[in-house]
């Protein structure tokens, strides 16, 4: 599976984006679809999860009611919605999926996600 991000660019604190993820396949047999971030000189980090079979999302503290994970199976892509962004949510955005992962605890585990993005870059100017 093959994952391509879009939609990073700069925008100014307060501003929004909406990061985008497409599979290279059909991704009804992925399990989970989970966005990690990883600012300069910061381990990475997961931000949100989604599970495919249930629909249940979950979030950090730090985004909660601020983003919003989302999936389009038909168009094999998931999506994240940034809104009130601020200069700390600056970061590269990851896109990650596996099978068999779940979300919940394995959010910040990222070993244990088996397909990776190449990322896309998020800068909140101040």
């Amino acid at each position: 599976v093959q994952l391509v991000e879009s939609g990073g660019g700069l925008v100014q604190a307060g501003g929004s984006l909406r990061l985008s993820c497409r599979a290279s396949e059909l991704a009804f047999d992925l399990r989970a679809i989970a966005w990690f971030r990883q600012a300069p000189g910061k381990q990475r980090e997961g931000v949100s999860c989604i599970n495919n079979v249930d629909g249940n999302t979950y979030y950090i503290n730090s985004v909660e009611g601020r983003f919003a994970i989302s999936t389009d199976l038909h168009e094999q892509t998931a999506y994240l919605q940034m809104d009130s962004l601020s200069p700390e949510d600056t970061a590269v955005y990851y896109c990650s999926a596996d099978r068999e992962t779940s979300c919940g605890g394995a959010i910040q585990v990222p070993e244990l996600w088996a397909y990776w993005g190449q990322g896309t870059p998020v800068t909140v100017s101040s």
